[in-house]
């Protein structure tokens, strides 16, 4: 069956679409469009709240069984997405580990590009902290363009000498504004959804003229993790961004994070947005909720220990 599921969404996201450059408000409207057909599960409430300097979803369980928060990016190439667009990933994880989650609307390119949605996720992470949040219950998890800001939000909470979370949960990040990975030509074609030429189009948007050559750009090609919280990176095959997920893990774990990379076959970008309808999608999020689950757990066992 998980076979028949693979080929019927592939074919889905194959489906034609305009030719040419689409104009930021189609990619908006478009992304908006396809997010919505996306199962999102009972059993969570949903308020809008601020976190830091910008509007947030706070999404919560009905049996909270938890203290763990996860701090949630959502994705669309720093161009498109919301919080709303991720609520179907972001619901499935509060769901599954019975933790909050808080899911930032950060600033968009081409209106405010590099490095504003940095800027955004690190203020949403230091008002969690002023507000009493151990950062041992703290999780940064997205997808996508907000899988990246995972690991640069770090970096830059790092930088800022700020106490870094207990996990980072990345689905499908983007980590590579070089686009220099062997996958951006070798998976060319057999990603159902991304060519170089998109990428490197929204690209352009959020780099806005700046170097891609630096950590907080392409941290799977520049960045040094030297004592970064422990790692889940899942991925699927079917993506030109493999070798951003690949190339982060292996410069992790060569300064000794404690990195999971997770590789499933054959499924596209961000597949665990087909909770519901992909076998795989469903699986991963278990596997995702667990790390999580053990994690945030470890880190309090460990803060109460030394108390």
């Amino acid at each position: 069956m998980s076979k028949e599921q693979r080929a019927r969404i592939d074919a889905m996201m194959r489906q034609p679409r305009p030719e040419g450059p689409r104009s930021v408000e189609e990619l908006r409207a478009g992304f908006k469009a396809l997010m919505a057909q996306m199962i999102v599960p009972d059993g969570i409430r949903v308020t809008r709240t601020r976190l830091g300097n910008r509007s947030a979803l706070h999404v919560e369980p009905d049996n909270e069984s938890g203290a763990g928060t996860i701090l949630y990016f959502h994705g669309g190439g720093f161009v498109f997405g919301s919080p709303e667009t991720a609520l179907p990933l972001t619901g499935h994880l509060v769901a599954k580990t019975g933790f909050k989650a808080y899911s930032v609307d950060y600033r968009l390119a081409p209106e405010h590009p590099f490095p504003a949605a940095i800027e955004d996720t690190l203020s949403a992470y230091r008002a969690l902290l002023d507000g009493g949040t151990d950062p041992s219950a703290i999780a940064f998890a997205g997808d996508s363009a907000g899988g990246g800001l995972t690991v640069t939000t770090c970096l830059a909470a790092r930088d800022a000498g700020l106490p870094l979370p207990a996990a980072i949960l990345a689905f499908s990040p983007g980590l590579d504004a070089t686009r220099t990975g062997e996958s951006m030509d070798t998976k060319e074609g057999i990603d159902p959804i991304f060519t170089r030429k998109a990428v490197e189009h929204t690209g352009a948007m959020y780099l806005a003229g700046a170097d891609p050559y630096q950590p907080l750009l392409s941290p799977a090609v520049l960045a040094d993790l030297t004592g970064f919280p422990p790692m889940l990176i899942q991925v699927g095959t079917n993506e030109i961004l493999l070798d951003d997920s690949t190339r982060l893990a292996a410069r992790g774990r060569a300064v000794g994070v404690d990195v999971i990379l997770d590789v499933t076959a054959d499924v596209p970008h961000v597949f665990q947005s087909f909770a519901g309808v992909l076998d795989e999608a469903d699986e991963a999020l278990d596997r995702a909720a667990l790390f999580l689950g053990q994690r945030l757990g470890a880190g309090r066992a460990a803060n109460a220990s030394e108390k």
